[in-house]
């Protein structure tokens, strides 16, 4: 397998996995903005967390930035795919972005809340399997479509 086939591979992955991150953000931001209840399973916890000051910033919901984070890992892979150039960087700085967003909002619900949220772990594990793919891409120039 070329190098070439296997960047291609790990982008259309990255891809599919920010779908995964985009429909529990989603979710979340919903459920958020229209006052639904969450189906947490009777979890205590994950109701603790989503209702917690961290939720929102700025009286947005932090899940919408998700959202927002997700679609572009999503529409950056997608044109990486089809031989954007430019794509891959925008790609890895969304991603190392999240990451360290996700570091805080574990950090927050481990050490501040005492509690976790199953959607937020869920979106944490999505996050670092896109840190893992983006790790995983071969360094060198992708093909110049500008």
């Amino acid at each position: 397998m070329t190098v070439s086939r296997f960047r291609t591979i790990i982008y259309i992955v990255a891809a599919i996995v920010s779908l995964a991150g985009l429909a529990d953000a989603t979710y979340l931001t919903v459920q958020a903005l229209t006052g639904e209840t969450l189906g947490c399973g009777g979890s205590a916890d994950c109701f603790k967390v989503l209702g917690s000051a961290y939720a929102r910033v700025a009286g947005i919901p932090v899940a919408s930035f998700g959202v927002l984070a997700y679609f572009s890992v999503f529409t950056f892979a997608t044109f990486a795919v089809f031989g954007y150039a430019r794509a891959r960087i925008f790609l890895v700085l969304a991603v190392g972005a999240m990451f360290l967003g996700t570091l805080w909002l574990l950090y927050v619900q481990a050490f501040l809340l005492h509690a976790y949220c199953r959607y937020c772990l869920f979106s944490a594990a999505t996050t670092f399997l896109l840190a893992g793919l983006v790790i995983a891409l071969p360094p060198g120039r992708d093909r110049s479509v500008s």
